[in-house]
């Protein structure tokens, strides 16, 4: 069905230029006076000398040049650049110093940059990337793109210019281990979702993607020698779902997709608790013989494997060995945490008895900081998710030899709400905005635990009340680069108030690039194009979107489309409402399905829904209708709009072409205004014809004559153009629109040109000549050659 309806929607597309796109909407790129600065990115560098005066521009004939091993790096930046710059850019390999364009060299770097770091010079002739290994460039790459306009990340062709500030960055992290990781199995996310992820958390420099692979909800990798794992256990999910699993080619796929951004997975099965979907999924896994139902809840702690019985062992040994074989990277996480059903001593027995399997199988051990209660293993890693500083299991896991990686529960789970009032989230670990996120040093967090022994820092994403790709983004950003920022920089590089103004700069690259953020209070954000709420806004002008796709096709309803909708995809525009609160929207839409809904939604995608907007077959793809729905909440002043969609997945699908609000309270500038409602007039006739532009006109207008509209309030902020319909036989002439008098400001001057009769009606829409706020009477004057030179007019309206 998916294919289908998008073969159907591509085969109607006419090619149009790139340029007509909605992409015109995104950030205009700043100038090369006010490049970014080398040490406003995040994670702060560690060191970076700026060069007074120095700028370099990227030019359309650039190359990017290569030493050998640094071509992966070379084709990931040019795959970056070229949409959005419009340039070739070539990649080639090179043995010398290139003294033009952009070079990445795995030769001479500053050597403290290590294995991870890097080394950028930036003069005005070329930018140079050195580092020791891809990894390295890799990181460096990283730095770059956010060193050049946001509008760099757009994936159409965009004005430019793109330029980088001149001087050098020595760069390396703090700490080897910068993990995030990503519950799959509470509610399963597909591959495309995970390397979405993948790409969005390598902007930051991290480095480790850890996978929880199995919990009471689903298991979610296949395990060749236990089949009913995935076929059964990985059938549901929280809240009842059709859940998922990764085919052991898709898992590969996508440990090699992570290595490709410099990304080592590792894979988390979780024992001897968090286990009743392997245990629903063979009874002989169960100490009584009987398979418990599957579960789609989100308690804890009330599931076990059976400690005494052997065939538990046989199990864990096989599902590791086979875990082992396809995952390239050192770690095999082991979980362990909350085994509240697992008698203590069984439980140190049973992990005693496992952890020399992970050994075995050529990998590291990886548990939860409960882990400490048992044996320790060569470079055992102790995973903390605690809240408080201290904890008994830790202390013992500590003075055992084990490394300490840091996920403080109140600190970085990024499941957490930011406030009582985000929709998603949870708050038993406590309310976690952005500066708490920040506000810590891993290096003495913990009491009785030397800095030696911090490995690093991860993100946890647990998904008890996430289910979408935009739900993840919205709880990762912006915490995500605030704790990656703690992985990598360093401890005295590191201030709040810097950081905010760092971060909230990150926000335009964020919206070019279509990730759903919560924008913070706590931040300033960087500044945003917006549009008015109450002109029409072409759906294919997104600030963001998810799941959906923007088609070339255009149709007398102006602009493009976005088209191939379907239940659970997304789009945002960032729009200003101002003082008043609409009462409608207008949504032009086509559909060959016949149920679901447009929800228009504030802030984010799980926000207040302000209208409901009922998707019903059209007739076609292609056949188009306005739906105009009274709102069920207000908006005021500026929000980010988001257009979520609901129904049947693989059968409720839609078609957008633009969406328009529609004053209560808005200033009357902004409504439609019938011409022949004038206030003064002079050698003009109000015709008593009507057509479907409504109302009706005023006619026979020949240059001299003006017309006069008494108290049009204009509010703030000033209109940006003026909508005239129209009807005229002539070629020539002008409409001034005039402010207080029929000689005062001239604020728009609309060209009239033959429409082909006197009733053959067009829509003009000009860009206004001057500013006009708060209340004036607008005189509306005709110039032109008389006797020759008339035009007949049906409305008029402001646009914000």
């Amino acid at each position: 069905m998916h294919r289908s309806l998008r073969d159907l929607l591509l085969a109607s597309a006419v090619a149009v230029a790139t340029a007509a796109t909605g992409a015109a909407w995104l950030l205009t790129a700043s100038p090369a006076s006010a490049a970014v600065s080398l040490s406003d990115v995040v994670p702060v560098p560690v060191s970076a000398q700026p060069a007074a005066g120095v700028t370099y521009t990227l030019p359309s004939n650039a190359a990017i040049q290569t030493s050998a091993g640094a071509t992966d790096a070379g084709n990931y930046l040019a795959g970056i650049l070229r949409p959005s710059t419009g340039y070739a850019l070539p990649v080639s390999t090179t043995t010398g110093t290139p003294t033009s364009g952009i070079a990445l060299l795995l030769s001479g770097a500053d050597p403290s940059v290590g294995a991870e770091g890097y080394q950028l010079d930036v003069t005005a002739a070329a930018v140079t990337l050195r580092a020791q290994t891809a990894a390295g460039l890799f990181h460096g790459v990283q730095t770059l793109r956010q060193l050049l306009p946001a509008t760099v990340e757009a994936r159409t062709v965009q004005s430019g210019p793109w330029t980088v500030a001149g001087g050098r960055i020595v760069d390396y992290p703090r700490y080897a281990y910068r993990g995030a990781m990503l519950d799959v199995s509470r509610h399963f996310f597909a591959p495309d979702v995970v390397k979405r992820y993948i790409d969005e958390i390598a902007q930051y420099k991290i480095n480790t993607l850890h996978l929880h692979l199995s919990d009471d909800q689903g298991w979610r990798i296949v395990i060749d020698a236990w089949p009913q794992l995935t076929t059964v256990g990985g059938s549901t999910q929280v809240g009842g779902g059709a859940g998922g699993y990764y085919t052991k080619a898709q898992y590969s796929d996508l440990v090699s997709y992570a290595a490709s951004r410099q990304i080592t997975i590792v894979p988390e099965i979780d024992m001897p608790g968090h286990t009743n979907a392997a245990l629903a999924s063979y009874a002989q896994l169960n100490c009584n013989n009987t398979a418990p139902p599957l579960y789609t809840g989100t308690s804890v702690g009330f599931s076990s494997l059976c400690v005494s019985k052997e065939v538990t062992y046989t199990f864990v040994q096989q599902v590791l060995n086979e875990l082992a074989a396809i995952t390239p990277g050192p770690y095999l996480h082991i979980g362990g945490d909350e085994a509240s059903s697992t008698p203590a001593a069984d439980y140190t027995a049973f992990m005693n008895r496992v952890q020399p399997f992970v050994g075995a199988a050529g990998k590291t051990v990886v548990g939860w900081h409960q882990i400490g209660q048992a044996n320790h293993t060569a470079n055992r890693v102790a995973q903390y998710w605690g809240t408080s500083t201290s904890d008994a299991d830790l202390s013992a896991a500590v003075s055992k030899g084990d490394k300490i990686l840091l996920s403080p529960a109140n600190k970085a789970y990024l499941d957490m709400k930011y406030t009582n009032s985000t929709p998603l989230g949870l708050t038993w670990a406590g309310l976690i905005e952005v500066q708490t996120a920040y506000n810590w040093d891993p290096g003495a967090y913990l009491s009785g635990v030397p800095a030696s022994a911090i490995l690093g820092v991860e993100a946890p994403l647990w998904t008890e009340t996430i289910t979408t790709l935009a739900d993840i983004e919205f709880m990762a950003f912006p915490r995500l680069p605030a704790l990656a920022e703690l992985a990598w920089s360093p401890q005295s590089a590191r201030n709040w108030d810097t950081f905010k103004v760092r971060l909230g700069a990150q926000g335009p690259r964020w919206t070019v690039q279509g990730i759903n953020y919560y924008s913070s209070p706590q931040v300033p954000w960087g500044t945003q194009q917006t549009r008015s709420a109450y002109t029409q806004i072409q759906a294919e002008s997104c600030n963001a979107q998810s799941g959906t796709q923007t088609e070339t096709t255009t149709d007398t309803g102006g602009g493009q489309n976005v088209g191939y909708i379907t239940p659970g995809d997304t789009l945002a525009y960032d729009l200003d409402f101002g003082a008043a609160s609409p009462a409608s929207v207008t949504t032009r839409l086509a559909s060959g399905a016949s149920s679901g809904t447009i929800q228009y939604r504030l802030d984010s995608t799980t926000g207040p829904i302000i209208a409901s907007v009922p998707v019903t077959s059209t007739g076609g793809w292609q056949t188009w209708t306005t739906n105009t729905t009274n709102l069920t909440g207000a908006a005021t002043g500026v929000h980010r709009l988001y257009l979520t969609f609901t129904g049947t997945a693989g059968a409720d699908f839609v078609n957008l072409n633009w969406l328009q609000f529609n004053g209560g309270g808005l200033p009357n500038a902004y409504g439609v205004r019938q011409v022949e409602s004038f206030s003064s007039q002079f050698g003009t006739q109000t015709e008593t014809t009507t057509d479907t532009g409504g109302g009706q006109n005023v006619g026979y207008i020949t240059p001299g004559d003006w017309l006069g509209y008494a108290n049009v309030d204009f509010g703030t902020p000033t209109a940006a153009s003026v909508t005239t319909r129209l009807a005229s036989g002539a070629s020539s002439g002008t409409i001034q629109y005039r402010l207080d008098s029929t000689t005062g400001p001239i604020i728009a001057s609309v060209p009239v040109t033959s429409t082909g009769g006197w009733q053959v009606w067009t829509t003009n829409t000009t860009n206004l000549t001057g500013a006009a706020t708060g209340v004036h009477t607008v005189f509306l004057t005709f110039t032109g050659t008389a006797g020759a030179d008339f035009v007949n007019l049906n409305w008029f309206q402001f646009n914000r």
